[in-house]
């Protein structure tokens, strides 16, 4: 298992290396590393990685609220139970 790890590791450095020794001389040089159509590819999928960020935001903060909302009215302690017998109850 540590030598398939240790080759993994090896693979992705030599990997890594790979790309700067090709990528880095190019950019200098003023070469665009992607098509045109590469760089469409990539700005549609920003987009949709922003979108998808957006909706998600906005999913968690109505499901905060809604369990906000929820633990407000389960956590309330009627008048006649004290708070000890509310944890009693939870506990047993």
């Amino acid at each position: 298992m540590v030598a398939l790890i240790i080759g993994m590791l090896i693979c992705v450095g030599l990997a890594v290396a790979v790309v700067a020794v090709v990528a880095i001389p190019a950019r200098r040089e003023g070469r665009d590393l992607l098509t045109p159509q590469g760089e469409d590819l990539v700005s549609l999928a920003r987009e949709k990685t922003e979108s998808a960020i957006e909706k998600t935001g906005d999913v968690l903060s109505s499901a905060k609220d809604k369990v906000s909302d929820t633990m407000g009215s389960v956590g309330s302690v009627g008048a006649d139970n004290s708070a000890e017998e509310a944890g009693r109850h939870r506990a047993g």
